[in-house]
């Protein structure tokens, strides 16, 4: 894909997917970053997808967003068995670390937001650690107050990507509502990735992110906090996507494709 072009953007269930590789995803965030204005990025898996089903506000949010990816290996697979396929799986996770590099390869501007005091404060240490040249604007925890406060900081510091590292659907909210008065160029939903990128919670072996299994390994890790998330979504997921099949009724809203010429309206 060329700088100049846009992603071709497919309905997967309820929500419209970037058909994009990891590597054409960084050209395109690069892209946004340099157009300059205000965008919001979100990743999709099933349990997100799930929400989405049961939050209008939530799909419309998403649907808005400039750039939407494909996070669990289960939104690839229905996009595939849909015959509107998705070429791969781009984590948060792992284009947040992209992006780290990318900023610091760039010249560009971050900032976190979110987790706790402590889990944040290592991962900026590693940030730095690991990318000497990356020019950190500012980081805020997870716990705040007054909106319009933090708002206004972050707009002063100028970054040229924001982090956000809350639980869905908050950041989604967050993000949408004040999007335009942060005035930052790229905005990201990272999730729990703080904690990952500090060293707190562990990602599945890799054979399981390729087998489509890393939530059975997230389970495994919190059964009492995760298993209606995983075990009840998952089956809701399933029924969504089995609906999907039969009906293949149009619009993202339903089941049916939802192509168009770019992701969202820029």
């Amino acid at each position: 894909m060329s700088p100049a072009q846009k992603p071709h953007r497919v309905s997967v269930i309820n929500c419209g997917i970037d058909a994009l590789t990891f590597g054409e995803t960084l050209v395109e965030v690069d892209r946004l970053i340099q157009a300059r204005r205000p965008v919001q990025h979100c990743v999709v898996n099933a349990s997100k997808a799930v929400l989405m089903d049961e939050d209008p506000r939530l799909r419309e949010i998403v649907s808005s967003c400039a750039l939407v990816n494909a996070d669990g290996q289960s939104l690839v697979w229905a996009s595939q068995i849909l015959g509107r396929p998705v070429p791969e799986r781009v984590t948060g996770i792992d284009l947040f670390q992209a992006l780290l590099g990318l900023a610091a390869d760039r010249g560009y501007g971050v900032y976190f937001l979110g987790a706790t005091s402590e889990i944040l404060e290592e991962a900026v240490a590693r940030a730095r650690r690991e990318h000497p040249a990356l020019r950190i604007c500012g980081w805020h925890d997870g716990y705040w107050d007054a909106d319009d406060e933090l708002v206004n900081h972050v707009r002063a510091s100028q970054p040229d990507i924001l982090f956000v590292a809350l639980p869905s659907p908050r950041k989604e909210y967050w993000l949408a509502e004040h999007l335009e008065r942060l005035d930052v160029p790229f905005s990201m939903g990272v999730g729990g990735s703080f904690d990952v990128y500090a060293g707190r919670a562990k990602r599945a072996p890799l054979w399981m992110q390729r087998a489509g299994l890393e939530w059975s390994y997230r389970f495994w890790q919190e059964p009492l906090r995760l298993w209606k998330r995983y075990l009840l979504g998952n089956l809701k997921f399933v029924h969504l996507l089995v609906k999907c099949s039969l009906l293949g009724s149009p619009g993202v809203d339903g089941c049916g494709d939802h192509s168009s010429d770019g992701p969202g309206a820029l």
